[in-house]
């Protein structure tokens, strides 16, 4: 188990005033049963009430409003969690089994359901098939196509943008994380294996030392359901371990951005994000 120290800072500044903006952050994590928020808080400038409320799945969300003029916006999430490995436990469970048991609640239909961004390219669905039909476990045949995946995109950034769908990354075989989430998602939900979307951050250090900050990053996996949900780190090809801090679960991307928003004014806006991560033990 590791205690993690994030402060995840996003910044906006305009090319001049903007009459308000409202806006939702979904950038602080919540407990579950592999970690422990040990304390959390939003600190935004100009100063602002905030309303926060969990939404439809689960993720924490700070929704405010900043309705004086101003020309720039930042937002600085602060948390502390103790943070447990979760090594995937392979179940035994068959392929019918799965398809009676994934159509019995709305939390795995939802997650056969391909979007835009998931939609799977013809090639990745061929891949997923392949391996799919050499398991009469849908778990392991998951975790096979997550690695294959992985193993097959390249992780290079300013490749894809934020709107860039799996279906182009897989074209350019390179993408971030959020594209090899996409990715594999909509090859899992090709199989039949409901499949969601992660976002988090990720301690980029194996052997962090204790008291370093380090410069971290948001980061994304996928969780895959077969009787239990179980998670992998495609980008990285490793499970989901005491460096992963989840804050969010969704369809896609598009459900759990870590800032979403939008302002009154003539003026765009240039972005900048920092996030720290500190090992405390």
């Amino acid at each position: 188990m590791k205690r993690l120290r994030i402060e995840h800072e996003t910044g906006f500044s305009y090319q001049g005033e903007v009459s308000a903006s409202y806006n939702e952050a979904r950038m602080l994590p919540g407990t579950t049963d592999s970690q422990f928020v040990l304390s959390s808080s939003l600190d935004i400038e100009p100063s602002t009430s905030v309303n926060s409320y969990v939404d439809y799945f689960g993720t924490r969300v700070s929704a405010f409003d900043v309705l004086s003029r101003h020309t720039d916006l930042k937002i600085t999430a602060r948390s502390l969690v103790e943070v447990r490995p979760r090594p995937i436990e392979h179940s035994d469970i068959s392929w019918d089994r799965l398809k009676r048991e994934a159509a019995r609640t709305i939390e795995t239909v939802e997650q056969m359901v391909q979007s835009a961004r998931t939609a799977p390219h013809p090639e990745v669905v061929e891949i997923a098939k392949s391996i799919a039909a050499r398991h009469t476990d849908p778990s392991r045949a998951a975790h096979d196509i997550a690695m294959a995946i992985g193993d097959a995109v390249e992780y290079v950034t300013g490749v894809t943008g934020v709107h860039s769908t799996g279906a182009e990354a897989w074209e350019a075989r390179k993408g971030v994380c959020q594209d090899l989430a996409h990715i594999v998602i909509g090859a899992l939900r090709a199989v039949g294996v409901p499949a969601r979307y992660v976002s988090g951050y990720l301690h980029p250090k194996p052997q962090a030392e204790v008291g370093v900050a380090v410069e971290g990053e948001s980061h994304a996996w996928v969780e895959w359901f077969s009787g239990e949900w179980q998670g992998f780190d495609p980008t990285n090809n490793i499970e989901i371990g005491d460096r992963h801090v989840l804050v969010g679960r969704a369809r896609d991307y598009n459900d759990v951005p870590p800032l979403r928003g939008v302002y009154g004014g003539t003026f765009k806006g240039g972005l900048n994000v920092n996030v720290t991560i500190t090992r405390e033990a």
